[in-house]
């Protein structure tokens, strides 16, 4: 079984937990970049965030066998500082760089004046980069947020089929399927959706433009969903071809519209005396 996670926060992840993905069959992720938890209170602090999931990340994961791209934008919540939206300005030089699949994670988190602006704004440089975009859909007040996303989407000049509506549950999947867009769904332990769930929403709208996530960011999370969902599929009578379409060619040709992905791992360099991490270094 192969496995492509579409949307995890590695950063958030240990080395143990690269290790028991791979053994579960993923192959392949895309790590957003995301609210870390912590505010943030200037730019700078944002492009050292980017360099590491442009530079660290991918090289953690190719010690474990696993490709690694990122989406990099300025996220919904930090949108409402003005401390951070000089991002906006600073993210065409981080979109054109490899590895980078989407723009993301956008979209809104309180719905306000600032988010409408930040999220218009990131889409047109989707737009402009030739990239998709991943939209994230607000954890209050869901139908609305998704409702006024789509028709900030329809006044874009990104067409639906290059956008993915991440974090969908029941009440907004028929909608987000409506619109053209990809759908997206991130399995949680005890929070938003779990995989018996997700069986259930495959079942009832099929299993086209659907893609699956473990998201597995700083709280109660499981990097492992993927293959959960992946076993449940099978177990409720889904095929394997059911499963490879869910959990690896959905998202292939989703993030493949970038013209960035690369699913071959390279070897990592030799490390000296075998620690796990490059040290030092002429």
């Amino acid at each position: 079984m192969r496995i492509f996670d579409p949307h995890i926060h590695m950063t958030s992840r240990t080395t143990d937990d690269y290790r028991a993905m791979y053994d579960a069959g993923v192959r392949a992720l895309v790590e957003p970049s995301f609210w870390l938890g912590q505010p943030r209170t200037s730019p700078a602090s944002f492009f050292d965030y980017f360099d590491a999931l442009l530079g660290w990340e991918p090289f953690r994961a190719s010690q474990y066998g696993i490709a690694h791209h990122c989406t990099l934008a300025l996220n919904p919540k930090e949108a409402n500082d003005p401390r951070c939206t000089p991002v906006l300005d600073a993210l065409p030089r981080y979109l054109v760089k490899d590895g980078v699949v989407a723009v993301g994670e956008i979209g809104y988190d309180s719905m306000t004046p600032a988010e409408d602006h930040a999220l218009a704004a990131q889409l047109q440089l989707a737009a402009d980069h030739g990239l998709p975009a991943l939209v994230h859909t607000p954890h209050r007040d869901k139908l609305a947020g998704l409702h006024r996303t789509i028709d900030v989407i329809r006044e874009s000049n990104l067409p639906p089929e290059h956008v993915l509506l991440d974090h969908l549950n029941e009440t907004t999947v028929k909608a987000a399927a409506d619109s053209g867009c990809w759908a997206g769904f991130s399995i949680y332990p005890d929070t938003k959706m779990d995989e018996d769930r997700m069986v259930t929403i495959l079942q009832n709208h099929g299993t086209e433009k659907m893609i699956v996530n473990s998201a597995a960011d700083w709280g109660k999370s499981d990097p492992l969903k993927t293959r959960k969902v992946a076993d449940a599929m099978l177990k409720a009578g889904f095929t394997e071809d059911d499963v490879d379409q869910v959990l690896w060619r959905n998202p292939v040709a989703f993030y493949g519209q970038s013209g960035r992905l690369q699913l071959d791992v390279p070897a990592p360099d030799p490390l000296h005396e075998g620690n796990s991490i490059l040290r030092g270094g002429e």
